[in-house]
C-alpha cells in the first residue's frame, strides 16, 4: 500500500492541481455510477399517470372591486420588531411591525396603493401607502408592545359594483361608508402565498356572499372576514382584534386620537435581593433597606406630583428635526399591582423566604441603628418590612394623556424607579416639573423599552366631554367578526376561541413562555434549597462604598460606580440651543411655536 503523501511540503500550485485532479476523478466515479432512464424503465414499470392540470392563476385586476374606509384595532409583542413605523431607506436589524402590516395587507389584496399613478400589484417595492388613505395612532419605539394600536385605511371590500344599464361603468352605492366603488366580487384566486394560491384563507371568504342585489349588502355581516384574513398570514405575535365598519367623516387615527394609554410593567423586587446583612443598603432618603425591593408608596406619592397640564421638557428626548417649543402635556399617572388569576403566589417562595432566613429585617437594623427607630426613617418604612419574604409581584406605572412626546414615558419610568430605590427623594418630580429652577435637562437614563406598552387608543365623539371612545369596534367573535363560510366545522370556533382563533394563537405565546418561567422559577427554588445558609450577618464597612445598582425596567440592575444624584448630573443643552444649532445647520427659518399635534404621536 502507497504510504500517502506528504503535503506539507508541496507548492501552491502542486496543491491546486492535485485537488483539481482529485475534483475530477470524482465526478467521473459519479457519472459511470449513475444508471440511465432507460436501465430504470427496464427494471420498474412506471404507471402511465395523467397529467395533473395546474389551476390557472388569474391576474388581479383592481378596477373589479369596490373599497370602503375602515379603522383597525391591533396587537403586537414589541420584542421581535424595531418598532412601529416603518423608515425606507432606513435599514433596520429588525423589521417593523408597519412593514409586516403591509405585507399582509398586500398578500389579501386587501389594499391597492399606487405608485406614479400605477397601482401597485407585487410588495416587492417597498412600504407604500399612497392612494390608501392610511393613518396610525402612535408610533412606538424598538422593543414596544402595543395591545390597542390604531390605524384607518381604504380597503377591498366584498360589496359587488352597481354598473349602469348598458355600460361597464360603475356608479356610486350610497349605502357604503365612504365608497369608492371602483370593484366587482371576491377573487378566490389571489395568490397569498409565494407562488401559491390561497385556496384555504380566501375560499372561505368567496363562499360567505354571493349576492346578486347589491342593494341587499350588510356592511357588517357581509363583508369580507378582515380580521381572519390577516391573521391568517401576520406572524403570530401579531394580531387583528376588531374592525370599524364606519369611521366618522374626516377621521384620522392620528388626529382623531384624544387620548393614548401607556403601561410599563415591573417587577417587585425590581432585581433579586442579597440575603442577609450584605444586601442591606442605607439610602439618604429611606434609610437602611433590603436592596433589590421598590417603595411603591414613595412611587406613588412622586407619581402624584404628574397628574395635570406641565411642562415635561426635562422628562423626554428633545428631537430638534421638529422644532417643537411648547412642551406642556395633561397626564394622569396611577401606579397598580396587577392581580390576575394566573399568577401563583407560591412560585418562589423558598427562594424569597431565604432571604431572610439568617436574621430579620428587624434585628439586622437594630443591631446597626441602635439609636434610631424604623418609624422615623420613612412613613414608608412599614411597607417595605412588610413585602420582606413575600413572594414576587407585578405593578403597572399608566400613563393617561391626550399627547406625548419623544420617549416621554421611558423617562418617567425612570425616575420613579430611582425614587422607588431610594436614591432620589419623590420631591425630585416637582423639582424637575419646575423649569425656573431646573431649565435644563440632567443626563439620565431613560427606562428599558420591552416593559412598556400602548395599551389603547381613544376616539370620543365630536364635542364629547365624556372621554370614552365611540368608534363601534366590531371584535373578534362579535356579529361581523366571524368567518360566516358555508362550510360549516365546529371545530373552528367563532374567530376568538376554537381552531385558528386569536385565543388559540395567544395561547400558544403564553404557554410556551410561561413553562419557561415556570422551568426557571423551579430551578430558582432549587438553588436556594441547596448548600449551607451561612448569610452575613454583619455589615462590611465597605459596602458602603461599594458600586450602586440601579434598576431601570431591565432584567436586572446596572452597575453605576458611586451614584451621582440627578440634579447634580451633567445637563443638557437648552431646548432653544438645540432647535436653534439644528435649524442653522438646515438652514431653517426658525419657528416662534409649533402645534402640539406636530408630537402628538411621539416615539414610546
Amino acid at each position: 500500500m502507497a504510504e500517502p503523501a506528504n503535503y506539507a511540503d508541496w507548492s501552491n500550485e502542486q496543491l491546486i492541481a492535485r485537488v483539481t485532479e482529485l475534483e475530477q476523478r470524482l465526478k467521473d466515479q459519479t457519472e459511470s455510477f449513475k444508471p440511465s432512464r432507460s436501465t430504470i424503465s427496464d427494471r420498474v414499470a412506471l404507471p402511465n399517470l395523467p397529467k395533473q392540470k395546474s389551476r390557472p392563476i388569474h391576474a388581479f385586476d383592481p378596477s373589479k372591486y369596490s373599497t370602503r374606509f375602515i379603522a383597525l384595532k391591533f396587537a403586537y409583542l414589541g420584542r421581535a420588531y424595531n418598532g412601529f413605523e416603518y423608515h425606507a431607506n432606513n435599514k433596520t436589524p429588525l423589521p417593523t411591525v408597519e412593514e409586516v402590516l403591509w405585507r399582509a395587507l398586500m398578500k389579501t389584496k386587501l389594499i391597492f396603493p399606487t405608485k406614479d399613478g400605477v397601482v401597485q400589484d407585487d410588495a416587492e417595492g417597498g412600504v407604500n401607502w399612497e392612494g390608501c388613505e392610511y393613518s396610525k395612532c402612535g408610533r412606538t419605539d424598538k422593543g414596544v408592545s402595543a395591545f390597542g394600536q390604531v390605524i384607518a385605511i381604504r380597503v377591498r371590500s366584498n360589496r359587488k359594483v352597481k354598473r349602469q344599464a348598458g355600460t361597464n361603468i360603475p356608479t356610486t352605492d350610497p349605502a357604503g361608508t365612504k365608497e369608492k366603488d371602483i370593484g366587482a366580487e371576491y377573487d378566490s384566486n389571489v395568490e397569498l402565498h409565494d407562488g401559491e394560491a390561497a385556496t384555504v384563507s380566501l375560499d372561505a371568504a368567496a363562499e360567505e356572499v354571493k349576492m346578486e342585489d347589491a342593494g341587499s349588502f350588510d356592511p357588517i355581516r357581509d363583508e369580507l372576514p378582515y380580521i381572519q384574513l390577516l391573521n391568517r398570514v401576520l406572524p403570530e405575535d401579531v394580531r387583528i382584534l376588531a374592525w370599524c365598519p364606519s369611521p366618522p367623516a374626516n377621521f384620522s387615527a392620528r388626529f382623531s386620537c384624544k387620548e393614548r394609554q401607556y403601561k410599563y410593567f415591573f417587577t417587585q423586587p425590581a432585581f433579586l435581593p442579597t440575603p442577609g446583612a450584605d444586601g442591606l443598603i442605607e439610602t439618604a432618603n429611606t434609610g437602611l433597606t433590603r436592596e433589590g425591593w421598590l417603595d411603591i408608596g414613595a412611587m406613588r406619592e412622586a407619581a402624584a406630583q404628574l397628574v395635570g397640564l406641565h411642562d415635561f421638557r426635562n422628562f423626554c428626548k428633545v428631537d430638534p428635526a421638529k422644532q417643537i417649543t411648547n412642551f406642556e402635556r395633561q397626564q394622569n399617572i396611577p401606579v397598580h399591582e396587577v392581580r390576575k388569576k394566573s399568577w401563583d403566589r407560591n412560585d418562589y417562595a423558598l427562594l424569597m423566604q431565604g432571604i431572610e432566613r439568617s436574621k430579620s429585617f428587624q434585628e439586622i437594623h437594630d443591631e446597626h441603628f441602635p439609636d434610631r427607630s424604623p418609624t422615623t426613617l420613612s412613613k414608608r418604612y412599614g411597607e417595605l418590612q412588610r413585602l420582606e419574604g413575600f413572594t414576587p409581584r407585578v405593578y403597572t406605572f399608566t400613563v393617561h394623556g391626550s399627547a406625548f412626546l419623544w420617549h416621554q414615558v421611558r423617562h418617567l419610568a425612570a425616575i420613579l424607579f430611582l425614587v422607588g430605590q431610594g436614591l432620589e427623594p419623590p420631591s425630585i418630580v416637582s423639582e424637575l416639573l419646575d423649569i425656573t429652577k431646573t431649565p435644563t435637562k440632567p443626563k439620565y437614563e431613560m427606562a428599558t423599552d420591552a416593559p412598556l406598552v400602548l395599551w389603547d387608543c381613544i376616539f370620543p365623539a365630536e364635542g364629547s366631554e365624556s372621554g370614552e371612545d365611540a368608534l363601534d369596534w366590531v371584535y373578534v367573535g362579535d356579529h361581523g367578526g366571524t368567518e360566516n363560510s358555508k362550510r360549516s366545522d365546529a371545530r373552528a370556533g367563532n374567530g376568538e376561541f376554537g381552531r385558528g382563533g386569536v385565543m388559540h394563537d395567544l395561547w400558544a405565546i403564553w404557554r410556551k413562555r410561561k413553562i419557561d418561567e415556570t422551568l426557571v422559577g423551579t430551578l430558582l427554588d432549587v438553588v436556594a434549597a441547596q448548600g449551607a445558609k451561612n448569610y452575613c450577618t454583619k455589615r462590611d464597612p465597605k459596602s458602603a462604598s461599594r458600586s450602586a445598582r440601579v434598576f431601570d425596567g431591565g432584567d436586572g440592575p446596572k452597575l453605576v460606580g458611586k451614584y451621582v444624584p440627578v440634579l447634580q448630573k451633567e445637563r443638557m443643552e437648552s431646548v432653544e440651543a438645540q432647535n436653534t444649532r439644528y435649524a442653522a445647520r438646515k438652514g431653517l427659518v426658525k419657528r416662534e411655536t409649533v402645534d402640539v399635534k406636530v408630537d402628538d404621536d411621539a416615539d414610546e
